[in-house]
């Protein structure tokens, strides 16, 4: 069910580079434990990121990435020796390959900007990720889609064959994909597919939120007469539309805007917004922490 195309490789060489994130309680000593560790494992160190919500008792959070030979022998008993040095912190923590591209399922419905956007981004090598599937609830997109080489799957989506639809996507989905993007999918996901990718699911919403809800949105913001419009990218969560936000983007707009020259706007902001987001995720550089997002981008 993976497509066999993948995007054109960035000109690093990313064989033996790994990235760390970790979060932790702060207190003195984390960053030379994280370091003196990575030294003495033979790692060179080529970016490192961090932040505190407080020294003073508050969270500490660091993205890492190195270089180490042999990265792939070796990485199973790095993780082994790394455990305890995260013990002593209390810290939750990964390690994951950079050469090991995320695989995406992409969700659209009618509105074809947002996987427009990621297509290019995916051709052009700047969205270093594998699309495995395109899955819609309308036939619109095929066109686009399978001429790249990228199974597009077609499943309806009713309020009565919703459940069965559902279940359909998830049979898709389940073990081939690491994150699902929701590119202006227009139907409510259940409970019961988060459970599958907690934090791996990103949507678009159209708007800055909290903003208007419903439907109509850009003629709701029309008749208020608003001076800024805007897009937000979070993960979902069973709240709608309150997940950990990952970006979020605004444009000023004014009295001469009508309808129509809202959403034009809207929908470029929605694009370039969620490409950021999802390239954030798949270079690992988003660390959710209760309902918020630190993005070391």
């Amino acid at each position: 069910m993976v497509s066999n195309v993948t995007s054109k490789s960035k000109s690093t060489n990313l064989t033996n580079r790994a990235r760390m994130l970790v979060s932790c309680p702060d207190r003195p000593g984390i960053v030379a434990a994280v370091s003196r560790f990575l030294y003495e494992h033979g790692a060179n160190i080529v970016q490192s990121d961090q932040y505190t919500m407080d020294p003073e008792g508050g969270l500490f959070f660091i993205r890492i990435e190195f270089d180490l030979d042999n990265l792939d022998a070796r990485r199973e008993q790095l993780k082994a020796d790394f455990a305890v040095v995260a013990s002593e912190f209390n810290m939750k923590w990964s390690i994951t390959r950079a050469s090991r591209k995320k695989r995406l399922a992409i969700f659209v419905s009618k509105e074809d900007h947002c996987l427009l956007e990621l297509l290019w981004h995916w051709q052009s090598g700047d969205l270093d990720a594998d699309i495995a599937m395109v899955i819609s609830n309308h036939d619109d997109m095929r066109g686009l889609v399978e001429p790249l080489g990228i199974p597009y799957h077609h499943i309806p989506v009713t309020p009565d064959t919703k459940a069965e639809a559902e279940k359909r996507q998830l049979e898709l989905v389940s073990g081939q994909v690491d994150v699902v993007i929701l590119a202006r999918y227009m139907q409510i996901i259940s409970p019961k597919f988060i459970e599958h990718f907690p934090n791996k699911i990103i949507n678009i919403h159209h708007s800055f939120l909290p903003a208007f809800v419903g439907g109509k949105p850009y003629a709701q913001a029309y008749n208020r007469g608003v001076k800024i419009i805007g897009a937000t990218a979070h993960y979902v969560t069973e709240e709608l539309d309150g997940g950990p936000i990952i970006e979020q983007d605004v444009q000023r707009v004014s009295h001469r805007d009508n309808v129509e020259d809202l959403k034009r706007i809207g929908r470029h902001i929605e694009r370039t917004v969620l490409a950021r987001a999802v390239n954030w995720h798949v270079e690992d550089r988003v660390i959710v922490h209760q309902n918020k997002t630190v993005v070391f981008s």
